[in-house]
């Protein structure tokens, strides 16, 4: 009896070894920092090209290398240091609003490899940056969606010329007063064919008649899933904005949201950008100065009223309850100069909605003042009882009361802003209006030396396991151990180069590196099993070839259930877990599959290479 290798099964391993080594090379020649350069509508106009290459020249930096892809320039470094002054450099000859400017890390490899292989992603704890869990409130979300009824409903009830009617939202529901049950009732009907997605419940109380509405369940449940893919899309708009190369934005259970910013120098930034909340409401103002001071000092408050402060002097300011315009209705604004006043301004762009609200009131109020306010969502710490307890308000100032000279429509512009705030809120209504505020209840932050760190000696690690298992296995089976070293280091290529993969590009974490560990103490496990099956077989007094034969069939079953039971550990662990968990889920699953194929395929290949056409008898083992 022989063992012979059938030609296909030396071309399939001779196959996985070399696309595992050209997929796996990317990551030998690593990184290099750089500067990347895009366009807020995905078209860099050659200028703005020009002027980044004049400006890294005029820096001081006259041999960079630049690369040109996917719409985007890329200027490379040769450390951190010279990156972030490039980066600084770009700013000032870029439009923030216009053009994208983010700090990467991009592959060294040769040009022709980079065409069709890229090194694996690295993750924050091996690259640096910061890691945010925030958490969404969906009551909020409910009562914000709820109350925007409240001004569509006293329009009705105005075209529809009903007086006495008093429409607000209270305890968590929208109300609406009317005089008389047929009016109610009408109304109802109304209300119900315009707006299907509320539950209405009409009750009497003396002399007024009332409806009561809210979402129903199924409309509940859809905007609270609203409110999470918005505000997701709202943080990746305003993490283009920061600047943030290959960010990490991902839905968390229901109401919970994980962002990962790798690179991130200044997280203290990006924690106020992301978390702010900072929005614009236009109100017409409610009548005179002397209301105002009244309305201050103590004086009755009109139910259609609110009372708020200038910025600034302190100064009341009554406004009317309904709303013109709110900040979720702005698509575009830009900061800038204010060409009478010279002093910063922040140019609005309204979507069709917000458009025909401005377009409406403006006709109908000229000469009226209206008044802007700056709503900011801020953390302040108190002393309760000796306890630091900290609790989160929204702070409203009016910013700005102007007289309404024309008719507005879709673009306008607001000042009284200083130029810092001007450039926030621009880059805040730029980006979206959080559907419901967010608050950020786990933060890490990892520095880029101590990133450079855990790949060193993460990579000593995997280094050192692999060559003391090799060594061991040699002592312990002689040949045959070195066989299988040679099938744990095809294992540990196949690892990496699946993780490199098109398509897949994993995210290297420093648990995904103790996934690649283990699995090169696991992989060995097999060839355990079958060393130790043939020595069994040849003491029994088996031939050679029927030793060899005998211990990879008898030793499969039960290799194939021993690592079948650990993958399913594996999956639970990446469906049910989170972030890292799941980093080193992807490297125990591909671990456990490739180990499979070198322990058992790849190693018995290269053992009836060396021993199956040969008459022996003993094997080196």
């Amino acid at each position: 009896m022989t063992n012979t290798n059938p030609l296909w099964k030396v071309l399939l391993l001779a196959g996985a070894l070399i696309i595992g080594l050209i997929f796996a090379l990317p990551n030998i020649f690593g990184s290099d920092p750089a500067v990347q350069v895009s366009s807020s509508d995905g078209v860099l106009s050659d200028g703005v090209k020009n002027r980044v290459k004049t400006a890294l020249s005029q820096a001081g930096f006259t041999d960079l290398e630049f690369r040109e892809e996917n719409n985007r320039l890329l200027a490379l470094f040769a450390n951190e240091d010279d990156q972030l002054k490039g980066r600084d450099a770009i700013r000032e000859v870029t439009d923030a609003g216009v053009t994208n400017v983010a700090l990467n890390l991009v592959s060294a490899s040769p040009a022709w490899l980079r065409s069709f292989a890229e090194p694996m992603y690295l993750g924050l704890d091996l690259r640096g940056g910061v890691h945010f869990l925030m958490d969404v409130d969906m009551d909020a979300a409910i009562a914000s969606s709820e109350q925007r009824y409240v001004s569509d409903w006293k329009r009705v009830v105005r075209s529809e010329k009903i007086r006495g009617t008093n429409i607000q939202y209270r305890d968590d529901k929208i109300q609406a007063r009317f005089r008389g049950a047929e009016d109610r009732d009408r109304m109802m009907q109304i209300f119900s064919n315009s707006a299907p997605e509320l539950f209405f419940t009409p009750r009497d109380e003396g002399e007024f008649f009332f409806v009561d509405a809210a979402l129903s369940e199924s409309a509940e449940r859809e905007e609270r899933t609203a409110a999470l893919q918005q505000n997701i899309i709202t943080l990746r708009n305003r993490i283009n904005e920061l600047g943030v190369a290959e960010p990490v934005i991902q839905q968390q259970g229901l109401d919970r949201i994980v962002v990962q910013l790798p690179g991130v120098q200044d997280p203290a930034k990006a924690r106020d950008i992301l978390g702010a909340t900072a929005t614009l409401e236009y109100r017409l103002v409610y009548g005179s100065e002397p209301d105002w001071a009244s309305a201050a000092n103590g004086g009755p408050i009109p139910t259609d009223a609110r009372l708020y402060k200038r910025r600034g002097s302190g100064a009341p300011v009554l406004l009317q309850r309904e709303i013109i315009v709110t900040g979720d209705q702005i698509k575009g604004a830009s900061a800038g100069i204010d060409q009478q006043s010279g002093g910063p301004a922040v140019f609005v762009n309204l979507d069709g909605v917000g458009a025909r609200n401005m377009l409406e009131v403006t006709q109908e109020n000229v000469g009226n003042p209206m008044a802007v306010v700056y709503i900011e969502k801020k953390k302040f710490t108190n002393l309760v009882d000796g306890v630091e307890v900290e609790e989160t308000r929204d702070i409203e100032e009016v910013i700005s009361v102007a007289t309404i000279n024309d008719v507005l429509s879709h673009r306008f512009q607001t000042t009284g802003l200083t130029a810092t705030e001007a450039a926030d809120i621009s880059l805040l209504l730029r980006s979206g209006a959080l559907k419901a505020p967010i608050q950020i209840v786990e933060e890490r932050t990892v520095g880029p030396n101590l990133g450079k760190a855990n790949i060193r000696q993460g990579f000593m690690a995997a280094i050192v396991g692999l060559a003391v298992v090799v060594v061991f296995m040699a002592l312990y089976y002689r040949v045959f151990g070195l066989i299988a070293g040679a099938a744990l280091i095809i294992n540990v290529v196949l690892i990496i180069a699946v993780l490199s993969a098109p398509g897949l590009q994993a995210t290297l974490t420093l648990p995904g590196i103790a996934g690649i560990v283990l699995t090169t103490g696991m992989a060995v496990d097999a060839n355990v099993l079958i060393f130790e099956r043939i020595r069994e077989e040849l003491k029994a007094g088996a031939a050679v070839q029927t030793a060899i034969n005998a211990g990879y069939d008898k030793a499969f079953v039960t290799i194939a259930d021993a690592n079948i039971t650990t993958l399913i550990a594996a999956v639970v662990l990446f469906s049910m877990g989170t972030g890292s968990i799941k980093g080193f889920a992807i490297t125990l699953c591909i671990g456990i599959l490739t180990s499979m194929f070198t322990a058992i395929f790849g190693s018995r290949v290269i053992v009836n290479a060396l021993f199956g056409n040969r008459r022996l008898s003993t094997l080196p083992i």
